[in-house]
């Protein structure tokens, strides 16, 4: 396995290091269907054969019972059960697979993680369909992002495990000098050793996506590693946790390295499992209450965390107006704007701004925006496919309350789904505020996660990248954008983003969008600010995960 895979885990490190495009999975559908791949047909018929029976996970210990928590965002009926673990059974057969695992060493780990991506790779069709009805994702970007996207951030992280891991030699001889007496010699070993079982929280929007770094940065660095979905999204990562089970068996390791925890409805299993002494490792996306409760009282653990932020655009001037429009139509519009690194608030100055197509005033350049995002949805097929469904009531709730907000430049609509009649699809909804108003500046420094945008008039410039400095210092942002034609102004909206470590994207108007990013090139949140204490993926989000222990004898 080490030589099935040593060409890629190589152009992996290459990649992590030149930070230039490469991914060994490809995103279009039609890639697959050949050399033991799932095609299109087989994979969505794959998915149905799982809906409205039992999930088994053979030899998984612990199963006290079965549970079943999911309902399409589609209206689709899931069904599926899945094992409950009895936790005091299951850690501690956890815990028993380690020293095999960890005598593996860093490059057979490396190996057996690729190889367990290249068999999730293989039925990518299948895991569309089950990311698309878990998280209510459109089937291309569930395929896209929920496919070969997760599956590029799962072996970036398996790169950077494996580079840091190997920067210590596995063993040295030592001599040094003694005068005129004899050199004193050792030999030395030095073993990277796991912090313990990693706990995986999944989350419901992108249980792949924001899942994988984790599993494989603690997988790789010989860990064990327990993952806890999301209730609502529990089959993305239940194939994961049996595909992986399955290639460690083969591998002639213990297939307890990965196991599922399945929660019953409302039982608040990650707030056990969190401070259980076995666990030493954590991972988790999603709010900042739950997030901040976890770096609080889970003192055993190391604690790596995506929490909420409020992504800021500032709007300056631009040199192609058309095109700006465009491309911030497409980022608020794209997954009904439930990504953690949509914009939020676009800073306008009330003045207006410069462009291409003669001077906008505030009112034109939002009545534009709407617009724009009116055109680009206008066709309900069109529209389906970018917005995908509402995930959960409460999002649908707050797109609902936003005309209270202040004056709506762009009401919400609801989309008919020809497919799926029971899902809930909605288009995005602008408000107009004025930052100087007090009770509009506690609405727009608060996070509404949602396809919900805050056009904030400010007035000027200046008090835009100030705004922006706030917004990010004290509530966190995973993206930041900017438009303008000043070199001046981008240097101060760059000196923002450098001293509140915010992730900046300048000028985007053709098809690259300041909510996607790209794995091995691009770092997804920084760390650095209160959204996230972790980057997607660096070298920080793996070194930790291990310690080294070193032998010494004498030679």
């Amino acid at each position: 396995m080490v030589e099935k895979h040593r060409d890629t885990l190589g152009q992996a490190l290459d990649a992590i290091r030149s930070r230039a495009y490469w991914s060994p999975h490809p995103e279009h559908p039609k890639a697959y269907g050949a050399d033991g791949s799932l095609g299109a047909d087989e994979g969505r018929a794959a998915f149905d054969a799982l809906l409205g029976g039992r999930f088994e996970l053979p030899g998984q210990p612990g199963t006290d019972g079965w549970t079943a928590t999911e309902s399409s965002p589609y209206g689709l009926p899931l069904g599926v059960e899945y094992p409950h673990p009895d936790t005091d059974v299951l850690l501690p057969a956890m815990r028993e697979a380690v020293p095999g695992w960890r005598a593996a060493g860093p490059e057979a780990r490396a190996a057996v993680c690729v190889e367990i991506l290249a068999r999730i790779s293989a039925r990518t069709h299948e895991f569309a369909h089950a990311v698309m009805h878990t998280s209510g994702q459109a089937f291309m970007m569930a395929f896209q992002a929920g496919g070969p996207h997760a599956q590029d951030r799962g072996l970036e992280a398996v790169a950077y495990a494996y580079a840091e891991q190997v920067r210590v030699p596995a063993s040295a001889d030592w001599s040094k000098p003694q005068g005129k007496r004899d050199p004193l010699h050792l030999s030395k070993e030095f073993t990277a050793v796991g912090r313990g079982v990693a706990l995986l929280i999944g989350c419901n929007t992108f249980p792949t996506w924001n899942g994988y770094p984790g599993l494989f940065a603690s997988l790789a660095t010989g860990n064990p590693v327990l993952v806890k979905p999301h209730p609502r999204a529990v089959l993305p990562l239940a194939l994961t946790v049996r595909i992986a089970r399955e290639v460690l068996t083969e591998s002639g390791f213990d297939p307890n390295l990965v196991a599922l925890a399945a929660e019953r409805e409302g039982e608040g299993l990650a707030k056990e499992l969190a401070v259980r002494p076995e666990v030493r490792i954590i991972d988790y996306t999603g709010s900042t209450e739950f997030g901040d409760w976890l770096e609080t009282n889970a003192r055993q653990a190391q604690v790596y965390t995506e929490k909420a932020g409020v992504n800021t655009v500032v709007v300056d001037s631009t040199d192609d107006y058309r095109g700006m429009l465009a491309n911030l139509a497409f980022s608020l519009s794209l997954y009904s704007g439930q990504m953690c690194t949509t914009p939020q608030n676009l800073l306008i100055p009330r003045d207006g701004i410069t462009t291409d197509d003669g001077p906008k005033s505030y009112d034109e350049v939002v009545a534009d925006l709407a617009g724009a995002v009116g055109g680009l949805l206008g066709d309900d097929a069109r529209a389906n496919g970018l917005l995908g469904a509402i995930v959960n009531p409460q999002v649908g709730e707050r797109v609902d309350a936003a005309g209270s907000l202040g004056e709506v430049a762009l009401p919400s609509r609801s989309v008919a789904h020809p497919d799926f009649p029971g899902a809930t699809v909605r288009t995005p909804v602008i408000v107009k505020l004025e930052a100087a108003k007090p009770e509009a500046e506690a609405v727009y420094l608060s996070e509404c996660f949602g396809p919900v945008s805050f056009a904030v008039a400010v007035g000027s410039t200046r008090e835009a990248v100030a705004l922006l400095r706030r917004t990010v210092r004290e509530k966190g942002a995973m993206t930041v954008g900017a438009y303008t034609t000043s070199p001046d102004v981008e240097r101060l909206v760059e000196e923002v983003c450098l001293d509140e470590c915010a992730q900046l994207s300048l000028n985007l108007t053709g098809g690259v969008y300041v909510n996607q990013t790209a794995a091995f090139s691009d770092f997804h949140g920084s760390g650095g600010n209160p959204a996230a204490n972790a980057a997607l993926v660096d070298g920080a989000f793996v070194a930790n995960r291990f310690r080294t222990v070193e032998v010494r004898r004498p030679a």
